[in-house]
């Protein structure tokens, strides 16, 4: 008797299959003749099912009975001619035709834990006094607990990207968090500073799966068309937790001084538990080769047939340890072998050393030089808070017009790098004018609105940089982006380090203007990308390769 739901032609012949957790149970298919095309035609037809959300979070993957009867797969359901599965039209387990609220729950639920994971940084700041004082160590000793948890960006990508693009992202984020949540709650309790770092080291390194996670969950669940929005919004969100002279000294400082630094840490662990939780529930599987493994296994043990998803089917089915081997050579490979992925990865990481550098000066500026205390000090860098949200408001007409010309299919990858042209111009405005205005002897708005400038060209420059990256290595991008994290997070961890010798020994001004300068010479990136970076993608492996994987992935046989 065969058990194959394509082939199944009578009452009698329907086998009977226990109901799984979240999977329907297989029913009874109407009686029809073959011959009937009346028939086949109006079974055919049977409206699509939805998917619920206790589905979409199932291990086991979305199959409702459209997909098990679906007729559109190749093969023969053999060990040597297995059925081969794509994602289906209508598919309610295909993440790029999930419903656009339940994207964009998606989008503020990474949004938020990439937040916290940029909160681990700058709550600690406002928090240093207080270690000085308890373990009676220098500032230099004491700013390790920053440049150590940064210094775990660097390392975390190196596992977490492959691990995503092997096991799946729902699995990476949820352990990552948990880590993240478990390396916090040690820190409450380090009863001396080297404790204390090596767990802020560790922290950082589960902290930073979500940099590369996030930009992965939102290229699986987005159109390039659609993609703009989602992600101005998600990288103003750790911009905002980077900015640690407000974000510091409002709850690390604040809570520091009223109730010691362990109550710091405390509340940060609180709160990635509390990201850890949001995660788990509202964040399904979105990574496309993992969705149709998962597919392809619970096809097999419903119908005891054989099932393969299409990637596999191209790539071949190789064993789990030689597919993690691949996904963790991947990131390097990409890193060091593409040009485009390379110097975009440079300019980021000298931006973001930048953001370190720049905003590390506000204390000796607004502190030191002008005499106010650390909460108002803190508040200065409110011009840069501007700067963001005013990048993030500007990012919607941006994505509209993108959007416009991809229906037009004039949307190439490097329409993305329009806005960070302007980006990498208000930079090193923003900065001179700041480091130029920063005396005591002019008035602080000036200074303040400068710091706007600044805030407006970082949101822009990563947005453009990492919508052109995901728009060119697709289903690739965790992969793309990790470089650009490990490289990145090295910046900053190192950038902060010198920054009180050269404030004290080179004056406000001219320390102030030594980030411009970087910014300056980096600012021709964008344009000579915009004009030769189709040439350079064509001659790339990594993104022929992405392209031909992701058609794989996107062709659509058949109807649910």
């Amino acid at each position: 008797m065969s058990t194959d739901p394509k082939h199944v032609r009578s009452k009698d012949e329907v086998p009977q299959f226990p109901p799984a957790p979240f999977v329907r149970p297989y029913p009874e298919r109407p009686v029809s003749d073959p011959k009937d095309n009346a028939s086949e035609k109006t079974l055919n037809q049977q409206p699509s099912e939805g998917a619920s959300h206790w589905q979409l979070l199932s291990p086991r993957g979305v199959v409702t009975n459209g997909i098990l009867h679906s007729k559109e797969y190749e093969g023969s359901g053999t060990e040597s001619d297995p059925y081969i599965i794509s994602f289906l039209d209508n598919d309610p387990g295909d993440p790029k035709q999930l419903p656009r609220w339940k994207k964009w729950t998606i989008v503020a639920t990474v949004s938020l834990v990439t937040f916290i994971a940029a909160l681990g940084s700058s709550i600690y700041v406002g928090a240093i006094t207080e270690v000085e004082e308890e373990f009676r160590i220098s500032e230099e000793v004491a700013i390790l607990g920053l440049s150590l948890y940064i210094l775990g960006f660097c390392v975390g990508p190196l596992i977490w990207a492959p691990l995503s693009e092997f096991s799946g992202r729902q699995v990476t984020l949820i352990a990552s968090f948990i880590g993240f949540t478990a390396f916090n709650a040690g820190t409450i309790a380090a009863k001396n500073i080297a404790i204390l770092v090596i767990l802020r080291f560790f922290a950082g390194g589960f902290a930073a799966c979500t940099f590369t996670n996030s930009n992965g969950n939102l290229a699986d669940i987005f159109d390039p068309a659609e993609r703009g929005l989602a992600f101005g919004f998600y990288f103003a969100t750790p911009i905002m937790g980077e900015l640690r002279p407000i974000l510091g000294p409002l709850i690390g400082g604040f809570l520091g001084t009223a109730a010691g630094w362990r109550w710091v840490m405390a509340f940060l662990t609180i709160f990635s538990g509390v990201g850890l939780a949001c995660g788990a529930l509202l964040v399904p599987e979105t990574f496309g080769p993992t969705l149709l493994h998962r597919r392809a296994k619970t096809l097999s043990r419903m119908t005891n047939k054989h099932y393969i998803s299409n990637i596999e089917q191209k790539n071949g089915v190789v064993t789990a340890g030689a597919a993690f081997k691949k996904a963790a050579t991947r990131p390097w490979q990409v890193m060091f072998t593409d040009p485009i992925v390379f110097l975009l990865a440079l300019w980021i990481s000298v931006t973001y050393g930048t953001l370190y550098l720049f905003v590390s000066g506000y204390p000796y500026v607004y502190q030191e030089a002008r005499g106010w205390n650390p909460g108002l000090g803190g508040l200065a860098l409110m011009g840069i808070g501007v700067g963001v949200l005013a990048a993030s408001a500007v990012n919607i007409p941006v994505s509209q017009r993108f959007a416009k010309k991809a229906k037009a299919n004039t949307a190439h990858p490097e329409v993305r790098l329009q806005p960070a042209m302007i980006g990498a111009l208000f930079i090193p405005i923003g900065i001179f004018w700041f480091a130029w205005t920063n005396s005591p002897s002019i008035h602080w708005s000036s200074s303040v609105i400068a710091g706007s400038f600044f805030g407006f060209g970082m949101v822009v420059i990563w947005t453009s940089v990492n919508s052109y990256l995901t728009d060119a290595y697709k289903i690739y991008a965790a992969s793309a982006l990790a470089g650009n994290v490990v490289m990145r997070s090295l910046f900053g961890a190192i950038f902060p380090l010198f920054t009180g010798y050269m404030y004290r020994g080179i004056g406000i001004h001219w320390a102030s203007s030594v980030p411009g300068f970087i910014a300056l010479s980096m600012a021709p990136l964008p344009y000579l990308f915009y004009i030769y970076g189709a040439r350079i993608r064509a001659k790339s492996k990594w993104a022929s390769k992405a392209d031909m994987d992701t058609k794989a992935l996107t062709e659509k046989k058949g109807s649910v």
